[in-house]
């Protein structure tokens, strides 16, 4: 796919510095990559049109905004649930950040953040009420890992 792309090792460059901290100045990327500030906002705008680059985020901390438990939950559904249903099974929980559909056994993860484990079995019950759902498996992460963590 990159040679599609045609991304070179400063494309690289500036995305991991990216991914480090986004709200890097373009002239801070420069100086790394040793390019001028409008070369940078260049190659920015060029990577954000061929859609290697779809958006900027925050990085929150979940335990200062309420919820500080974060967990998988493994999601079966009945064999003839269509994926875009169960892509959409948690539209209405806000607990639920994201659900991932899955080739195989499980047939969805869903991530979830809440404010402890009382909280977490109120969610766990809301998604098997859905009536779809046939089993579900909950894993809490004790800890994180992340590139942008490992890059400061």
């Amino acid at each position: 796919m990159e040679a599609d792309l045609d991304l070179d090792g400063t494309d690289f460059e500036i995305i991991e510095l990216l991914i480090a901290d986004g709200r890097r100045t373009l002239a801070d990327i420069g100086k790394v990559v040793s390019l001028s500030a409008p070369a940078v906002r260049r190659r920015l705008d060029r990577l954000i049109e061929l859609g290697v680059i779809r958006g900027f985020t925050a990085i929150l901390d979940h335990e200062k905004l309420g919820r500080p438990i974060e967990a998988f939950t493994e999601l079966r559904f009945a064999g003839k649930t269509k994926v875009a249903d169960i892509a959409g099974i948690a539209a209405e929980l806000p607990e639920v950040d994201e659900v991932y559909t899955t080739a195989g056994d499980p047939d969805a993860l869903a991530h979830l953040r809440v404010r402890d484990v009382a909280d977490l079995t109120r969610v766990i019950d809301l998604l098997r009420r859905s009536g779809r759902i046939t089993g579900t498996k909950t894993l809490i992460v004790l800890g994180t890992e992340t590139k942008a963590a490992r890059a400061r």
